[in-house]
């Protein structure tokens, strides 16, 4: 995250396998959690909330050192939505986004790979181990909880080199999704990420998992609208307060 500052920093090369290497292992750790907490032949099963926010904390912190050097580590597209406002570059904002779909969508395959057997056992729908979804349906505040969460992300990833923390970034944003998870991830399971969402959703669509019931399409444009609004309006803040 620490050298994630401009767009334009990378070269397309390290830009794609930067975010495709790290999106892969965020929604493999974090995914992951999900599954061990989610499946009942898991040794996990039941483990409860903490163990899913600290687990995409981890999640987080392990992916963005493995690819911080090589892409900046955005790992999201509304963190790249918010870098491209704050900075004004944006020629490289689709070949981010794209490169964090697909790994989204290869992290989300590994999670099945390595729980294959328990997908096998499982009689449950398991759209939660991959995507979000609202304890209450109502998409304006779905939405909302989606932007407001975003928006305190994005706010501190930007504000990192206003601090005098070097070296620390990393691990500050980590901790930053466990705060958002415990704090503001009750009404909708805190996505903000589109590509961590949607990509996973597609592959639970795909994949062969028995009785994994529906992937809810008709709310999955509330995990990829809200976090990038979010994401912008966290960079237009910052250009106007700093």
């Amino acid at each position: 995250m620490d050298k994630g500052v401009f767009v334009s920093a990378f070269s397309n090369g390290d830009v794609f396998v930067g975010e495709t290497l790290g999106t892969a292992a965020l929604i493999l750790l974090g995914g992951g959690v999900c599954a061990a907490v989610t499946l009942k032949k898991s040794k996990a099963f039941n483990a409860g909330w903490l163990a899913i926010t600290f687990g995409w904390g981890f999640a987080v912190l392990i992916a963005a050192y493995m690819t911080g050097s090589k892409s900046g580590a955005h790992l999201n597209p509304a963190v790249t939505i918010a870098l491209a406002v704050k900075s004004g570059e944006w020629s490289q904002v689709p070949l981010y986004i794209g490169s964090q779909m697909l790994g989204a969508m290869i992290g989300a395959t590994l999670v099945w790979l390595t729980y294959l057997g328990q997908f096998q056992a499982n009689e449950e729908p398991t759209l939660g181990i991959f995507s979000t979804g609202p304890e209450i349906r109502n998409p304006i505040q779905n939405v909302l909880t989606e932007v407001i969460g975003t928006f305190v992300l994005c706010m501190a990833i930007l504000t990192l080199g206003k601090a005098e923390i070097k070296g620390m970034g990393t691990l500050i944003v980590a901790l930053t999704v466990v705060g958002i998870g415990l704090s503001l991830g009750g009404p909708t399971g805190y996505a903000i990420n589109p590509a961590r969402d949607l990509g996973p959703r597609i592959m639970h669509a795909l994949l062969p998992i028995p009785g994994k019931g529906s992937s809810d399409w008709s709310y999955a444009w509330v995990p990829v609208v809200g976090p990038l609004i979010g994401g912008a309006l966290a960079g237009g803040v910052y250009n106007a307060l700093f």
